[in-house]
């Protein structure tokens, strides 16, 4: 095979010794100029030093970003950080009558307790939700429902 310019066209690529210039065999499709020459073959004079562009400094900005862990509030004061004042706390919990509350309420009425025994669960902090707030802020943070 030959191209229309008079140069052999290989059917496969160089091989290593080729493309290194070990035992080269094979004609190169352009010239090459040698170090010390210009393209055109003329020889020019080397420079004594090699002149390297300046770095060039750009400030490098660094945001820091915390993620906070999604809170599983439960019965219990549960350590975190409050969201509105930013401060480690643990929370405040107070209890409020909720469907289990309510529930136990008419399951004890049913079952005879109407002298006043079916208001026991209304004195029991164990089947009431729980709701957590910020000891500092007072911030509302989550409820823990029983149903």
């Amino acid at each position: 095979m030959s191209a229309q310019s008079g140069i052999p066209v290989p059917s496969a690529p160089p091989s290593y010794e080729e493309t290194t210039g070990i035992n080269v065999n094979y004609p190169q499709p352009y010239l090459t100029p040698e170090r010390g020459q210009k393209p055109d073959g003329k020889r020019m004079n080397p420079s004594p030093y090699v002149v390297q562009p300046s770095p060039t400094h750009n400030p490098i900005t660094v945001q820091t970003v915390y993620v906070q862990q999604p809170v599983v509030f439960c019965d219990r004061p549960v350590q975190m950080r409050c969201p509105s004042c930013n401060q480690i706390i643990v929370t405040r919990l107070s209890y409020d009558s909720g469907a289990l509350t309510w529930l136990s309420c008419g399951g004890l009425f049913l079952l005879g307790c109407v002298a006043g025994c079916c208001l026991i669960p209304f004195c029991t902090d164990a089947l009431k939700d729980v709701d957590h707030s910020c000891p500092n802020c007072s911030t509302l943070l989550g409820s823990y429902k029983r149903l």
